[in-house]
């Protein structure tokens, strides 16, 4: 989260807490008794935890607040209640710990170009078909607000459908948006499949075909035990670290996305209609975001809805003003492709990229 904004909450929460009384305790109250059975609901960005209680249907509830200030008074407030200090951006919870997710106006703290990551995180905190209740703030800009009562605080806001948008890439299956003055309601659950890992400078973006229910299940693309991309990308010095798309992004500048976000037992059980759905999302990210290049592994989701005739390689025109590269699938039933090849293909697409405008 935005680290002034952390500052003012620990100086102002007294303050703050007497401004703010739980005007969505009806909702929350409603939200509760659709979290998971037999795991806890997380109240993210809890503040001095007016919604904790509201909340108590699920269950178990867990409070995350990055402010020290606010986690004292939610833990005096409810004090059964485990209240944790930690940034939404790098939550401290077990994979799949959580049965649902509560976060009213928390995330609208962390910049536009580091959410997608934040998410990413939320992601691989919830369990399969867990519910999400997240709001945004309606708009299209981000830093300080003229009209603030905690003035300095910085704040990011969404038109509603890019915000939809950003979950769906995040592993999210929107279920309603519900625009109340001024900001967005999104109801989601925890898809089975992967979040995009993604975020400013990277050198080069990944775009696979679609994960498997293999890759859903780990957490991570390329998972299958035959799937040959991790050696071959850590060969060409593509990444460091094997199976681990975060610290792929965060050290070595390499994002990773997908044409499909629907994950299936094999690529071709995909078809070219979902392909074509894809493309303009994932032209929204590079547009966006600008990595250095982006690599789409596996020519057939590139055949099927951008160039039915394309050979793999660099191909012309690019995609989205950025190089774009085309190879063969990493995945074990391409036997006629060799490890070697591989390697090849990635490092020719990275070495493009650290040429290439950020």
């Amino acid at each position: 989260m935005d680290r002034t904004t952390i500052g003012i909450y620990e100086a102002e929460a007294v303050g703050y807490e007497a401004r703010r009384p739980a005007r969505h305790a009806a909702r929350a109250a409603a939200f509760g008794p659709e979290v998971l059975p037999g795991l806890p609901c997380a109240d993210l960005g809890c503040g001095p935890g007016v919604y904790l209680g509201a909340l108590a249907g699920a269950g178990t509830v867990v409070g995350v607040d990055a402010a020290y200030a606010m986690v004292a008074m939610a833990r005096h407030r409810t004090p059964q209640t485990v209240v944790l200090q930690a940034d939404l951006e790098a939550l401290p919870l077990r994979d799949r710990s959580l049965g649902g997710a509560w976060a009213r106006n928390s995330y609208v703290h962390v910049p536009k170009v580091r959410l997608p990551m934040a998410l990413a995180h939320l992601h691989r905190a919830m369990a399969v078909e867990a519910p999400l209740e997240i709001t945004a703030l309606v708009g299209d800009d981000e830093g300080k607000l003229a009209d603030d009562d905690l003035p300095g605080r910085f704040f990011a806001r969404w038109s509603p459908e890019r915000f939809a948008e950003l979950m769906t890439g995040a592993g999210f299956r929107v279920e309603r948006v519900e625009v109340v003055n001024d900001a967005a309601w999104v109801r989601a659950r925890r898809d089975r499949t992967l979040p995009d890992f993604v975020g400013p400078g990277m050198r080069l973006l990944v775009c696979g075909l679609n994960p498997s229910l293999v890759a859903a299940d780990a957490g991570f693309g390329y998972a299958g035990a035959t799937n040959r991309f991790w050696p071959a990308a850590r060969a060409a010095g593509v990444v460091s670290r094997e199976r681990d798309p975060f610290h792929a992004l965060a050290i070595d500048g390499i994002g990773m996305t997908d044409l499909v976000k629907r994950a299936t037992p094999r690529a071709d059980l995909l078809i070219a209609s979902e392909y074509a759905a894809g493309v303009p999302r994932v032209r929204g990210l590079v547009e966006w975001l600008r990595p250095g290049a982006v690599v789409f592994v596996g020519l057939a989701g590139w055949r099927s809805a951008v160039d039915r005739r394309a050979r793999p390689g660099f191909q012309p025109g690019g995609f989205a003003g950025v190089p774009a590269y085309v190879m063969p699938s990493t995945s074990g039933l391409n036997a006629r492709t060799s490890l070697a090849e591989l390697v090849d293909h990635l490092r020719l697409a990275a070495g493009r990229s650290r040429s290439a405008p950020s």
